[in-house]
């Protein structure tokens, strides 16, 4: 959608069709195409959906090209008369960057945590928000309110501002004001919330087991502070809560007393419910998603967020209007949903516009992130004195860095490969850098340390060693050398807690680029450590 053109907003865009053909708009579509095709104009065509989803393997390229697909997609939704499409994606910044190559790479929300500056949180909400707008989504996933307590929740982590429930709400509503303040919509997740779970509800039905009043001290504060400050959509997960359901394989997305008593009736909620993925296996998967879709649309859910599987859309299609020709949707049911989702289309296309390309990734966006990943290094210990380095010429620094894996479907980590030799070339000319397996085995291991018997001073990275125990035994073997040893957590602080003997530790809660050049002006004494840690290891 071009910056100066707005779709003309009809009061109903399907006045002369029948409630059970606007099924469509109760839907967010996924396709798998980087360029606008005749399938994807198919789609649009048949189901008339209130939008789609773009994730970053199937639909990015480069920001122009998203743009460009974009700008069809629009084109196309308005020659069939639908109000402009919602367009979302994950970007969060950090760990989930859904439209990556080429925006600004900001550090994350735990960076943030670290830093706790609202100003810095609201300006990277702007940049999230205007780089999306230049592309064309105009529905961000974010940002996340869960608190994250349990270190070994294996999908928040440092997607979570912390595990202060109001530092966690402040920060939240700061960047949910910084995304729309350009006009981009933004999504609170995962309510009611994520953070004290220690499974995945990609695969299988997670557990927050707490009574009511833990919820209402914990998980709920965060979640209010972003709907007072105005957040456009909430988006539910797929976990149960036995102290308000009395039900232990119930997904919160599936439950009327979460997203009607709970989320609208108490907490004052009047936009958007927005479904979690329902491709995942928290959610009864093959012939019974088309019912499991039903009862999310009875719980209160607005909009389904289906994925490209074929089938699956058919399934949720046709459950919808079957339950609705059946009468087990009522009219008030489906009249309120859409009613909803009208709502939103009528704030994306008051508030929306497009900038130009030029604001990806530019000098001002670069400087926010640089900022945050500054001042979020946090230096937990230095009991041997080791920082600044002072190494000699003709001393060895070795680097041992992990290769990122994406640890759940809502990762992105993969794509990146964290560095420190790339920001010391000049002035480190003896540094090596070496990459190793996130999970590695005994033969790596003994072929590391034994690279490491000839080294000065060792530099170890990990990435959540507190779930992969092969990093701890790299660490434990590297620290039997008696040799100077620093270990930077590059994701969450929590590492420690398994090589407590550590003298020299640091976290920088991100393995991007500008957490990487932070961490190596740290290490060689050129900025101050800012950070403070944002959950207790």
């Amino acid at each position: 959608m071009d910056g100066h053109i707005k779709h003309t907003l009809a009061k109903n865009a399907f006045v002369k069709k029948d409630l059970s053909v606007q099924m469509g708009q109760c839907m967010l579509l996924a396709a798998e195409c980087k360029y606008f095709n005749e399938a994807l104009r198919g789609l649009i065509e048949n189901y008339c959906p209130a939008g789609f989803s773009l994730f970053r393997p199937f639909n990015v390229e480069s920001p122009e090209q998203l743009r460009s697909l974009t700008t069809a997609m629009q084109t196309a939704a308005a020659e069939q008369g639908i109000a402009p499409l919602l367009l979302a994606a994950d970007q969060e910044g950090g760990q989930l960057m859904a439209v990556a190559p080429g925006t600004t790479q900001l550090p994350g929300n735990l960076a943030l945590g670290a830093v706790n500056d609202l100003e810095l949180a609201f300006r990277a909400g702007q940049v999230l928000g205007r780089e999306l707008a230049a592309v064309g989504v105009n529905v961000n996933y974010a940002p996340c309110a869960d608190v994250n307590i349990n270190p070994r929740n294996p999908v928040i982590g440092t997607r979570s501002f912390g595990e202060d429930p109001e530092k966690v709400g402040t920060l939240a509503a700061a960047l949910t004001r910084g995304i729309q303040s350009v006009g981009v919509a933004a999504t609170v997740k995962h309510f009611p919330g994520h953070g004290d779970t220690a499974s995945d509800s990609h695969h299988g039905v997670p557990q927050v087991p707490h009574s009511l009043e833990r919820l209402h001290a914990v998980e709920l504060p965060p979640f209010q502070q972003v709907l007072d400050a105005g957040v456009q959509l909430v988006m539910t997960c797929h976990l149960a809560l036995p102290a308000l359901t009395g039900r232990v394989d119930l997904p919160a997305t599936l439950s009327r007393r979460v997203l009607t008593q709970l989320l609208r009736e108490e907490m004052g909620f009047r936009g958007v419910i927005v479904t979690d993925a329902l491709d995942m296996h928290a959610i009864c998967q093959g012939e019974a998603l088309g019912m499991e879709a039903v009862a999310a649309l009875q719980a209160g859910a607005d909009l389904l967020l289906t994925m490209s599987d074929a089938q699956d859309r058919e399934r949720v299609y046709h459950g919808l209007q079957q339950a609705y020709n059946r009468e087990i949707l009522t009219v008030e049911t489906v009249q309120a949903a859409l009613g909803r989702v009208a709502a939103l289309k009528t704030w994306v296309n008051t508030y929306f516009v497009q900038p130009e390309l030029a604001v990806v990734n530019c000098k001002e966006h670069r400087a926010v992130a640089q900022e945050i990943a500054e001042r979020s290094i946090t230096l937990v210990r230095d009991e041997q004195r080791l920082l600044p380095l002072r190494v000699a010429s003709h001393q060895r620094v070795l680097v041992l860095m992990p290769n990122p894996r994406d640890l759940t479907p809502a990762d992105t980590s993969s794509y990146e490969s964290p560095s420190l030799k790339n920001w010391w070339a000049e002035r480190l000319p003896g540094v090596e850098e070496l990459r190793y397996d996130s999970q590695p085995e005994s033969a790596e291991i003994a072929a590391l340390v034994e690279r490491a018997r000839q080294a000065d001073l060792v530099i170890l990275g990990t990435i959540n060693a507190y779930d992969q125990p092969g990093q701890g035994e790299l660490m434990n073997a590297l620290a039997a050398l008696q040799k100077p040893l620093i270990v930077a957590a590059l994701r969450m602080p929590y590492d420690l807690a398994v090589f407590p003997q550590v003298g020299t530790y640091l976290c920088t809660y991100s393995v991007l680029p500008p957490s990487m050049q932070a961490l190596a002006r740290v290490l060689l004494g050129e900025i101050p450590t800012l950070g403070k840690l944002p959950v207790k290891i």
